[in-house]
């Protein structure tokens, strides 16, 4: 079955809502609990499900996420597994940058063989474990042109997501982007039992939503992507392009999953998501039964704490954590070093991708350059600091006065959130926000 499945992992978003973390990377290689990067999980969910043939498509900012998965994903010679980077480029056929999910596959058709029977087609920057196998399953039984893997959702939710209209027997009849009323979002309330009909508890979950991931038809994507809308335009958006064309005329099937999920596309959403994975009671667990999430293997040395304090902290390899330190509900990323009498609070610490010697550190010292990492006797609450940041001592990040939206040269602020931009330098004594 696995040889017959080809697997399309979109990663080519912009992340605009993720600025400034996404300003010199792409959306899915943002980093993840410390040490993986939002990629790491699709492309581990294929693995887990036995398809390991797959392809990322990637545009934007992409040099970090074509290094992480070309030094992560290798299969022997006799698998006949892939994980290959098709990068936006120019053709005979097209000069044009991937217009939206639809275009970015439609550019890529070529590498669609005839030898697969099926496409799945992923996001690159959601967080949840699925076994792809049940989807299939779901695909296959009913004979479906297209399945469409959808989340129970409750009415608070609904509005930033794309619902589905599903009848009793599980056939979508219709697609809403985003409803803002009660009217918009009343025809895709479900039917009575038709949760349980799929052996799910409702819980008060009135409405699926889209979770933008898809098994086509190998013949059925190429012919859809082929066909203009009706607008005349060839479709570029799967949601709101080719979906809304498909569904009165096609079998299109809904694959209903109760699981933890998430997408990782703001400030607000990353920074919450991170801080609760250091419950003692996760909602999402990277090595469990159903299935590891990988992740690149680093030669980094084991972590040294000296007499600190760490409370719910999440803590990757190769950290130095200095004397009287206290840390409490934090994600402390790779190579992290942190100064004496620090204090950090539902932070998030993305990294480094150096250690820096402490005979470096002396000429530091000597030249009046601040340390990579966090300096001694700050104190850092509900922030996010990017990768290879250089705090100085003294420093307090805390935004007591709760600014939601604020631009500086040394940090940027969404949605009450601090955020430090990658390699920042905080002078000694600095106070973040500026006052």
């Amino acid at each position: 079955m696995s040889r017959t499945v080809l697997s399309l992992i979109l990663g080519g978003g912009r992340g605009t809502r993720l600025f400034p973390l996404t300003k010199a990377r792409s959306k899915p290689a943002m980093p993840l609990a410390g040490r993986y990067r939002l990629i790491d999980v699709p492309i581990s969910n294929c693995i887990n499900s036995g398809f390991n043939r797959i392809y990322v498509l990637t545009q934007f900012l992409s040099v970090s996420l074509h290094t992480h998965i070309g030094n992560t994903y290798k299969f022997d010679m006799f698998d006949r597994g892939f994980v290959e980077i098709l990068a936006a480029q120019q053709t005979n056929e097209a000069a044009d940058w991937y217009q939206g999910t639809a275009d970015a596959i439609r550019q890529n058709l070529n590498y669609i063989k005839e030898e697969y029977d099926d496409v799945l087609i992923l996001s690159g920057d959601q967080l949840y474990r699925m076994n792809y196998q049940d989807l299939l399953g779901t695909h296959r039984a009913s004979d479906a042109d297209v399945t469409v893997a959808m989340l129970p959702v409750m009415r608070s939710a609904i509005e930033g997501l794309g619902i589905v209209r599903v009848s009793p027997d599980g056939r979508v009849e219709g697609f809403v982007e985003k409803p803002k009323t009660d009217a918009e979002a009343a025809p895709c309330k479900l039917p009575g039992g038709l949760l349980q009909h799929f052996g799910i508890d409702a819980n008060g979950r009135e409405f699926l939503a889209n979770m933008g991931i898809y098994v086509f038809k190998r013949d059925f994507l190429v012919k859809v992507l082929a066909a203009p809308t009706t607008t005349g335009k060839m479709p570029t958006d799967f949601g709101k392009d080719i979906f809304p064309n498909i569904y009165k005329k096609h079998n299109v099937r809904a694959h209903v999953f109760d699981g933890f999920w998430e997408d990782l596309g703001t400030i607000k959403s990353y920074h919450h998501v991170n801080l609760e994975l250091t419950n003692d009671d996760p909602p999402f667990e990277f090595h469990h039964k159903d299935g590891i999430i990988y992740t690149r293997v680093r030669n980094l040395p084991p972590c040294r704490i000296s007499n600190a304090k760490l409370d719910k902290v999440r803590l990757a390899e190769g950290c130095i954590i200095a004397d009287a330190a206290a840390l409490k509900r934090c994600i402390v990323g790779v190579r992290c070093r942190i100064g004496r009498n620090t204090r950090i609070t539902n932070t998030v610490l993305i990294g480094a991708d150096a250690l820096e010697s402490d005979e470096r550190r002396a000429r530091n010292a000597a030249e009046g350059v601040v340390d990579l990492g966090i300096g001694e006797n700050c104190v850092i609450t509900g922030a996010i600091v990017d990768k290879d940041c250089r705090i100085g001592n003294n420093v307090v990040i805390d935004n007591a006065a709760n600014i939601q939206n604020e631009d500086h040269k040394l940090y940027h602020i969404r949605d009450g959130i601090v955020v430090i931009p990658r390699g920042a330098t905080i002078p000694h004594g600095a106070r973040i926000p500026a006052r």
